[in-house]
């Protein structure tokens, strides 16, 4: 595996591209994330080439026209709404030290689209965020933003997430995992462990897909009988899930940040409650935007823990560029780390840019910071 760049003439402007939307519940997101980050990119310092996936897995080229891939009335976009006209499909390149993009449409002489520098993956979920286009990547010899095949897999799966914490001593809340064998072949007996996990940490519970983020697939809930409505409809989005029972406190995120001499914290945030809403779910988070505190009114020595354990959690994750982790700070004043994401939120009124535009870097130096911090990183075994 290649860990060269391709060469560049002295006045060549890096090409970035973009790859956003995908085959996971996440599509609407990432298409929102990707264009905030089309309408920050620095078009004076790169090239930009906008690469859609579409619901199906078709890579097409799209429009770069961030207007258009906003949330516009509560109606979530696609990269279906903005893909060029045409049937063709862009291909990346399949071999080390090769950066050509290629159009290619039946009946018609494939067409060179140029070499790409390193690509952006706005990537949320599953076929996207969960190692699969890393993988894709290094095989091709191309830099990308974020964490490799490991740490983004890690990063997916809250199972193995918090086995990981577990490992290097990060403290998690109480979780029960139920594989798909076990509910399609005994579902009195899957309930009646879920029963027992409930019988020693309380109602309610939250049943969550295993590897989906945005609030996708979570239901809150109290009683047993409202189990197997929750389990399908997190069974909707992956056929592992997860049940975790309530942890009491304030939710506290993080930022985390590469940098040349190593990670770095930004300052945390705090999510209130949400009167609205039964739990931080998909519509507080994106439709009713629900306001988080930046920077959290936390005393001084409680920044510098979940900070610490932020940067804790990077590392034990192996994870690289970027990653926002979740906290609780419960009412003994312990801090719980309930997730990290490797590819989080990504508009301006993400938690996450936010968080670091409160610890000094703007929007537009974000995503500049972690275009060149790909820039520097060779692929392959590092």
């Amino acid at each position: 595996m290649s860990s060269e760049t391709s060469p560049q003439s002295p006045n060549a402007k890096p090409r970035v591209a973009v790859v956003f939307g995908g085959r996971s519940s996440e599509h609407a997101i990432s298409v929102v994330t990707a264009g905030a980050v089309l309408r920050a990119i620095d078009r004076t310092r790169y090239d930009v080439l906008p690469i859609g996936i579409t619901t199906d897995g078709r890579w097409a080229l799209t429009a770069d026209d961030p207007d258009r891939m906003a949330i516009a009335e509560r109606s979530l976009p696609s990269v279906e709404q903005i893909a060029e006209p045409g049937t063709g499909d862009v291909v990346l390149p399949v071999a080390p030290g090769r950066r050509e993009v290629v159009y290619s449409e039946a009946g018609s002489v494939p067409k060179d689209l140029g070499d790409v520098d390193v690509v952006f993956p706005m990537l949320h979920g599953p076929y996207g965020e969960d190692g699969t286009l890393q993988g894709l990547l290094e095989l091709a010899g191309v830099p990308y933003v974020g964490s490799g095949v490991l740490s983004s897999a890690v990063g997916m799966d809250k199972e193995y997430m918090k086995r990981v914490f577990t490992s290097f001593g990060l403290p998690v809340g109480p979780y029960l995992v139920m594989r798909p064998r076990e509910w399609e072949t005994d579902q009195s007996g899957a309930l009646a462990r879920i029963g027992g996990f409930a019988d020693e940490h309380g109602w309610p519970l939250f049943v969550k897909p295993a590897r989906a983020g945005s609030s996708m697939g979570i239901s809150r809930v109290t009683a047993a009988a409202d189990l197997p409505a929750a389990i399908e409809e997190a069974r909707r989005h992956d056929p592992k899930i997860i049940v975790e029972s309530l942890l009491l406190g304030r939710e506290i995120e993080c930022g985390v940040l590469e940098f040349e001499d190593g990670p770095r914290a930004s300052l945390p945030a705090e999510i209130p409650p949400v009167s609205s809403h039964d739990f931080y779910d998909f519509e507080a988070k994106y439709i009713d935007s629900a306001d988080g505190i930046v920077p959290a009114p936390l005393t001084a020595e409680e920044t510098s823990r979940v900070q610490d354990l932020a940067v804790r959690a990077f590392e034990a994750a192996s994870c690289e560029g970027l990653v926002r982790a979740d906290f609780f700070l419960r009412e003994d004043g312990e801090f719980v780390i309930n997730e990290i994401n490797t590819m989080p939120g990504f508009t301006p009124i993400s938690m996450f840019p936010r968080m670091w535009e409160a610890s000094g870097l703007s929007y537009p130096e974000l995503v500049d910071h972690l275009i060149q911090t790909a820039l520097r990183r060779a692929t392959g075994l590092r």
